[in-house]
This record gives structure tokens, sequence and C-alpha cells, in this order.
């Protein structure tokens, strides 16, 4: 049977594109950003995009968009930082962040129409935090089989040393796992963005609109000529470096201000990825930082990912948010096959389960 799904927290489609590429059809997303509206109903099959807070969404309005579907996966992958480290480092359970309960809304939902699959990715750290463990209780109260590891995205070929909490859950059988390959493919930087037009600082590709590098000051320019790739700042000649490198606070820190390897997966790719003083950033050889284009790639995205109208200006800052905070399409396409081998292999009639609490 085939598998119909909805993707709350879509964002520009990250996810869905991995499920569809997967073979799990998806007719909905839902997302506060109207930016990204071009960008999943660009690139994703019919796939119609909500601009909606889940907060305000309700199960009957979700029921109407599956329609007859015989199997429903719901699919949330609410905003990440209110559980990311560095919120956890300063224990930062703050229940005013207006992103924290949305794991209740998730819930809600999912208690409403009681689909008969769910998944969610989150920061690993999500797990520590008291709105994940009462979804997963919520889950197994209502007969769902629960599965969720931290995973690394570049088992499933994204070419980033990034690594994620999927869960997966069902009404149909023992909960489906994402098994890592066992000899996994290691795809590098250079496999990803090597080919695309070699750019200078401030220089765009005038045949794709988003592979363009930002400027930089004579300063950061300096700084970046100076770098090694897979090096630190301690690499620059000492009046180039910034006051807070000489404190001990800032001494710490060695990921920023760096340029990344070519012949390695790259670092995780944030909603920064343009600012080289954000983290390791910069190109292996070219100097400057990565541009949009290349962060999409190292986040899996398909090269003719269209992420902007074209009558729509184009502004770092949006695609940033769309690109750095995008579930990597091959770490989806993993968790739909997973779940399309799960309902192959099913021996109960999907709404035939009983409500027994089951076990993980």
């Amino acid at each position: 049977m085939s598998i119909t799904a909805i993707d709350l927290f879509c964002g520009a489609g990250g996810l869905t594109r991995g499920l569809i590429d997967a073979g799990v059809k998806v007719v909905a997303g839902f997302d506060t950003d109207q930016h990204c509206k071009h960008a999943y109903e660009a690139n994703n099959d019919g796939a119609k995009f909500h601009c909606r807070d889940v907060s305000r969404v309700t199960g009957a309005e979700l029921n109407r968009i599956w329609g007859k579907a015989k199997v429903r996966l719901l699919a949330g992958c609410a905003p990440c930082q209110p559980f990311s480290t560095a919120a956890h480092s300063k224990r930062n359970d703050d229940k005013t962040d207006p992103r924290y309960p949305l794991l209740e809304h998730f819930a809600r939902l999912v208690r409403t129409c009681k689909p008969e699959l769910v998944t969610m990715e989150n920061v690993p750290s999500v797990r520590q935090h008291a709105p994940f463990l009462e979804f997963t209780e919520t889950l197994e109260e209502l007969g769902y089989h629960v599965w969720y590891s931290s995973v690394p995205c570049a088992a499933f070929g994204v070419p980033q040393n990034r690594y994620r909490l999927v869960l997966m859950a069902s009404r149909l059988g023992a909960a489906p796992k994402l098994v890592r390959p066992k000899k996994p493919k290691k795809i590098t930087v250079s496999d990803a963005i090597y080919g695309l037009p070699v750019l200078a600082a401030g220089e765009r590709d005038q045949k794709d609109r988003i592979h363009f590098a930002r400027n930089l000051t004579p300063l950061n320019l300096r700084r970046l000529q100076h770098s090694t790739p897979g090096g630190t700042w301690e690499d620059w000649p000492k009046e180039l470096r910034s006051a807070c490198h000489n404190k001990a606070t800032g001494m710490t820190f060695r990921s920023v201000y760096a340029r990344m390897l070519a012949d390695e997966p790259s670092p995780t790719m944030t909603t920064q990825f343009f600012n080289f003083g954000a983290g390791r950033f910069g190109h292996p050889d070219q100097d400057r930082t990565i541009t949009p284009r290349e962060a999409a790639l190292l986040q899996s995205f398909p090269k003719d990912y269209d992420f902007i109208s074209p009558d729509d200006p184009l502004q770092m800052s949006k695609l940033g948010r769309m690109i750095g905070n995008a579930v990597p399409p091959k770490l989806g396409e993993a968790i739909g096959s997973a779940f399309l081998g799960h309902v192959a292999t099913a021996k109960a009639a999907p709404r035939a389960r009983d409500s027994s609490r089951p076990h993980r």
C-alpha cells in the first residue's frame, strides 16, 4: 500500500523532497514562513504549501487533506532551537519561547487524527527535554510502537558531519528503524560542490541565482587567505587575530573563522553558513565563504532545487534560514524508504490494530 504524508514545519521542503524521492506521496506542508512557499511548491510534485501556525491547525483539516488515504504519515520536524546544545548548556527549558510547546501541538494532531505512521527529526539533545519525553509517552499511550535514535546523516548520503535524532512510530506493528548501511559511501565536500563555477568573494554566477558569494571585509579576506583547510585562527599571523582570541574564553572556539576540508564531509550547515565568523564555512581553496547553492548541495538538495521565485529579491538571510533549517533530503529519503519497507511487511490491516501499549 502507498503512503500519503503531510509535513508539519515543512520549511523549504527538505523532508518532503526526500520522502517523495523514496516513493511516498506528500500532499501538503505547513509552515509559518511565507518565503518557503515558492521553494516548497516548485520542487515537490504537487504538494501544497499552507502558511499556517501549527498551533492553529485542526485534525479535521488534516483529515480532509488526507482524504481516503489508507496509510497516513504525519511528519513534524518542529524548530530545534529551543532544544539545541547551546540552549541546553544554559539549562534553558524556557517555556516562554513560542517554539517550545510546538511538540505539544504535534501530539494534539496525532491524538486527533491517529495516523498510521508518525515521524519527527530534531537535534539529538531534544530527548533531554520534557516536551519530547511527553510526546513519546503520548504516542505509546495511543498504541504506537516507537523507535528513535541519534543517527549520522553522512551514513545516509548527506555530505555533512551532522547527527540528528530521528523518531519513527507505527500503529501497524513493530516500529520501523533507520538501519545504517554496512558500508556507507562517504560523500565529501569536493564530491558535492566541486564543478561549480569558481567565484571570488562578492562575485556571482550569472547562470545560477543562488550561487553567489558574500563580500568580505579586507581584514576577513586576509584572515581567510591565511587559513588552511581544517585549520584554525591559530594559523594566522598574530596581527590578524581578534581580541577575543587572546582571551581564555575565546581561545577554545577553534571552529570559527575557518576553512572546511575538501576530502571530508562538511561541518553542520546552520542558518549562518555564509558568515565566515560563524563556523567552518570557508571554501576549501577559494578565498570566500560558501554560497547558498553550495550549502544546499551540502544539505543534499538536488542541484536544480529552486529556492527563490524569479520575481523575488535575493536575500542571504532568507536563503540562510531556508537552507540551514532544512531536513537534509537524503535523510528524508532514508526515512521514507524505511516506512515503505515497514508497510510492505506489515501483517495487520492499518485500522485493525489494537490500542495496547507497545514496547520500544
